[in-house]
């Protein structure tokens, strides 16, 4: 194989790559400096979104309990992270909704306990936690630069971290305190230094591999494919060089894996402060139908079961905390029972298996797509340099592991950010382009140049709205039509709302439909639920005509109520939510019917309602007139 002049191979002497070119390391830090700016930005500005209220408090239970009841379903290790600074701000904690038992999700009681405890101050302690998780992000671009560099050469280091930087879901998921982009980072990270070992197999290399590793599964669950993943990683890489098969050789490789993974084992342990560890198998009460046995839902007894009760291995002991066992059977059990899914107009219980490769289409920018096929195209035919298919096989199955789980269990299907964990192993890969910026590959590496441009572009020109960010086959304004929830409305908004109502005294007597569970109050937005629509006529004669479709008014209205409300519920202005009668969410769809005169952000649309337009929806919807003078 023929190696560009500025690069070696992996196994080639390693003094270039141990003192890379200055100018790309000083590129890199550039780009990692700009991308903490972006993200602490962007957690400053945002209001707390739907799962950091709970989370936080969660984090703050573990620091001052020494207890990992609550939110047992996340690992503790963001967690905790993110309720250090809040601890030291003086996060006050209301306790009296926690519970201990194992089938019960106290999580959200006590988030909004904490809510009102903390009161105004809520949305400063959430943004200290935000900034505090801001270095694994740092961490997750470095290891792409620096994995990509090798793989590769220096140019192509700065293709992948640039492309992790600017990526949407980067500055949307990781300017919050929520784990999917700081699991994404720990999870490179792991993936990194298990190729290292594999590239020269140290018993350094080993340890330190398995200590990141157990960091990365205190992040997030998903993350356990990573187990499986790196045996049957290293059976292929071994076995496809006659040197790496030596009995000698293979027997210190099995020595080294269970070392890494027996470390990674006690790092789990120790973030859980070893709670409930080694508890015999057979003592756990399992709510999912995997750990249970049953058949249904209806057959699983309300105090749990556990298929493995009488059989020898209930008195195994389980090496692992009692509430990451616990943790995972829980997520099990939410998965097979399912949870509302939107996608392209539809709603759905259990979701659709093609639900998180139409996410990433539309959510990525389309430079980064383009660039991601030019990497394909470039890679078959071997245009440009290409590392060995062993090295590369790192990167392509954890992306591909990562998916096919996904898309194997619906249940999942909806929340494209837990697609998340796969984004750097794509990032890197692609950086192979990098290699075609050269003086005999003008034309390829004007194509590289434009493709980077528009995915940065397209990114910063939406920024700091990145949550809500749809590519340009679709736009963010129109985002909502094709995915809900966090892809495009989590609450994230309500800051902006309240600049524009305070930009603009002469709007007054606001309704709004607003989501979450954040209360818009706290932030000084009090509201009143617009009236709801007639669905279907199924309203008609159980609800009062007066409380159904447009009155004349102000309006602010989270675009997931339009989409029809199916599993939706509506702020209700008094600290809790509102639901109409007989129906099964939270209808605005009419208000499809009207232009917005603004938004705050992608999330909120405002509307401004004439008598004459209300009359005139009005009559559309079947529903009588409102007189001038009511």
């Amino acid at each position: 194989m023929t190696w560009p002049r500025t690069f070696r191979s992996p196994s080639a002497n390693r003094k270039t790559l141990r003192y890379p070119h200055t100018w790309s390391t000083f590129g890199a830090v550039v780009l990692l400096g700009f991308e903490a700016a972006l993200l602490a930005h962007s957690a400053s500005v945002h209001s707390p979104t739907h799962l950091e209220l709970f989370h936080l408090p969660a984090g703050v239970s573990h620091l001052r309990l020494h207890r990992f009841d609550l939110y047992r379903v996340s690992p503790p290790l963001i967690q905790m992270v993110a309720a250090l600074p809040a601890e030291w701000a003086g996060f006050e904690a209301d306790w009296k909704s926690y519970s201990t038992d194992a089938h019960r999700r106290a999580e959200y009681m006590v988030g909004l306990d904490c809510m009102y405890c903390n009161d105004t101050q809520i949305v400063w302690l959430v943004t200290l936690g935000r900034w505090a998780c801001i270095p694994f992000v740092l961490l997750g671009g470095w290891v792409c630069f620096v994995w990509a560099r090798r793989l590769y050469n220096p140019t192509s280091g700065l293709v992948a971290l640039s492309l992790w930087c600017f990526c949407p879901y980067v500055l949307g998921h990781g300017s919050l305190l929520t784990p999917d982009a700081h699991a994404a980072a720990l999870g490179i990270a792991a993936a990194y230094l298990f190729w290292r070992w594999l590239t020269n197999p140290t018993w350094k290399r080993a340890l330190v591999a398995g200590i990141v590793l157990g960091l990365a599964e205190l992040a997030k669950f998903t993350l356990l494919v990573f187990y499986p993943l790196g045996l049957g990683l290293w059976l292929v890489y071994r076995a496809s060089n006659r040197a790496d098969r030596s009995r000698k050789r293979l027997a210190t490789d099995a020595a080294m894996m269970l070392a890494m993974a027996v470390l990674s084992v006690l790092i789990i342990n120790l973030g859980y402060e070893f709670e409930g560890s080694f508890r015999p198998l057979g003592d756990y009460q399992f709510q999912s139908l995997a750990l249970t046995g049953a058949a249904s839902r209806e057959e699983v007894p309300a105090s749990g079961g556990n298929r493995f009760s009488g059989t020898p291995p209930a008195s195994l002991p389980v090496p692992l905390p009692a509430n990451f066992v616990q943790g995972i059977d829980t997520q099990k059990k939410d998965f097979e029972a399912g949870s509302h899914s939107y996608l392209r107009g539809s709603w759905q219980k259990h979701g659709w298996w093609y639900f998180h490769p139409y996410a990433l289409g539309v959510k990525l920018p389309l430079g980064t797509w383009f660039l991601i096929l030019l990497a394909g195209t470039l890679a078959l035919f071997r245009v440009v340099h290409r590392a060995s298919w062993r090295d590369e096989m790192l990167l392509v199955m954890p992306a591909v592991a990562v998916l096919v789980l996904l898309c194997s269990q619906p249940g999942i299907g909806m929340h494209s950010r837990y697609a998340f964990p796969l984004l750097p192993f794509v990032f890197i890969w692609t950086a192979r382009v990098g290699t075609a910026l050269g003086p005999k590959r003008s034309a390829l590496g004007a194509a590289v140049v434009l493709g980077l441009a528009a995915s940065i572009g397209s990114s910063l020109y939406q920024y700091p709205h990145s949550l809500g960010y749809f590519n340009e086959l679709i736009g963010s304004r129109e985002g909502y039509r094709h995915l809900a929830k966090s892809d495009c409305s989590w609450s994230q908004d309500l800051l902006f709302l309240k600049r524009w109502m305070d930009e603009h005294p002469e709007a007054q007597s606001w309704q709004m439909a607003l989501s979450g569970p954040f209360d818009p109050r706290l932030v000084g937005i009090a509201l009143a639920p617009p009236p709801v629509a007639p669905r279907e006529q199924d309203l008609l004669g159980t609800v009062p005509v007066a409380e159904l479709g447009p009155v004349p008014g102000w309006y602010a209205v989270d675009v997931c109520f339009l989409l029809g409300g199916d599993p939706l519920s509506a702020a209700d202005g008094k600290g809790s939510w509102k639901t109409p009668s007989e129906t099964p969410g939270y209808d605005l769809s009419y208000f499809l019917r009207f232009a917005p005169v603004a938004s705050a952000g992608y999330s909120i649309r405002i509307y401004h309602i004439s008598l004459e337009e209300a009359n005139r929806v009005r009559r559309e919807l079947g529903l009588p007139e409102i007189a001038a003078n009511s």
